[in-house]
């Protein structure tokens, strides 16, 4: 049986229309267990406001107008923090604080103890990585256990996995502080990753936005491209392949993309895909990857000649010096330089930037 991925072209005055209708489409119904709570997890790879980077705020906004529609009221929104970004600031600056505050939705933090408390699991699935990685115990959130999940990342790429989207999202919600122990091995870890999921939600779901698509060495510093579109599935690998296909890539050629559907998690080839709503066929953005300056430090320490220092770079209080560079690099280089003016281009001159400007809420630095 294929896997299902609805996808529709959209315009600002009608996105919160078109939302429901996608999720309907996608069968947002029969993924989600109707009785459990479900959790939304957005993705703030920026506490920064680059359009293409984080949730948007009609993303968000349709998901709950969606599910409410669907019959899902009971919703909690689940925020993760990284060591260089603020998800608060994050929050704010993306116009997502005020859509939350709006519908009413409760918010926890993760990585605050007074709010989510986390536990030692077991899975049942053989792990590739993460029980290696973390030989005293895979630590998840309790909150997780027992909940729908859905997912609200933007397609984009990424340096360390070439895109990401609906399993990249895990990364943040599932794994604690310490998770950059796995970036050596993140294609396996987010295989290890899809197959905790569906041991512990009852049901998965993706509205992933691309109506700006990231094109460049994400997720931050990248040229957000307008494309006006948005997809939905309950297949995490089936959206991620659908996404890489049509942003440019071969999807089967991405190695978590290519791991999970081997390993029955879901379906990665394009072929064995049911693509409903626009034509696909012809459709290619043309996107690239690329470097930067934090990415080839990466490329260095984690895949590179430096690989077997990790230990001394990442697990001891060097660590700080890297955060502290990326942060510099990012936010007091980059964005003031590059990514301001990108985005005050994307505000000023588009009709999804004016639309992203209408919210509340601050939306710059």
């Amino acid at each position: 049986m294929k896997s299902l991925v609805a996808i529709l072209k959209t315009t600002p005055p009608k996105v919160l229309e078109d939302i429901p209708r996608l999720l309907e489409m996608a069968g947002v119904r029969e993924a989600l267990k109707a009785a459990a709570p479900t959790i939304l997890k957005d993705n703030i790879s920026w506490h920064l406001p680059l359009l293409s980077a984080n949730t948007t705020p009609w993303q968000l906004e349709g998901a709950i107008v969606g599910l409410r529609k669907a019959g899902f009221s009971d919703l909690i929104a689940v925020h993760n923090s990284t060591v260089v970004t603020n998800a608060f600031k994050g929050l704010r600056l993306n116009k997502l604080e005020s859509v939350y505050r709006r519908y009413g939705i409760p918010q926890r933090y993760s990585f605050l103890a007074q709010d989510v408390t986390w536990e030692t699991f077991r899975p049942k699935a053989k792990m590739r990585v993460l029980d290696g990685i973390y030989p005293k115990g895979i630590m998840i959130p309790s909150l997780f256990r027992g909940k729908n999940i859905l997912h609200l990342p933007t397609a984009k790429c990424h340096v360390y996995t070439t895109v990401t989207g609906s399993m990249k999202n895990a990364f943040g919600g599932l794994l604690a502080t310490r998770r950059h122990y796995t970036h050596s091995v993140i294609h396996e870890t987010l295989v290890d990753l899809l197959a905790i999921q569906k041991e512990i939600h009852p049901g998965i779901f993706t509205l992933m936005d691309a109506t700006f698509v990231g094109n460049g060495p994400g997720p931050r510093t990248m040229m957000p491209v307008e494309k006006g579109l948005l997809l939905a599935s309950s297949d995490s690998v089936a959206i991620d392949a659908v996404a890489a296909k049509i942003m440019g890539f071969d999807p089967m050629k991405i190695d978590y993309i290519r791991l999970a559907h081997e390993d029955g998690l879901g379906m990665g080839r394009i072929e064995e895909i049911e693509v409903l709503g626009e034509d696909i066929g012809e459709m290619n953005f043309h996107l690239s990857v690329g470097d930067n300056l934090a990415s080839r430090v990466g490329d260095l320490t984690w895949f590179g000649p430096l690989r077997g220092f990790q230990r001394l770079f990442f697990r001891t209080p060097l660590v700080y010096l890297f955060i502290m560079g990326s942060y510099v690099y990012h936010d007091w280089i980059w964005w003031p330089l590059v990514g301001k003016g990108r985005m005050k281009t994307i505000t000023t001159q588009t009709e999804w930037g004016g639309f992203f400007a209408s919210y509340p809420g601050e939306g710059s630095r």
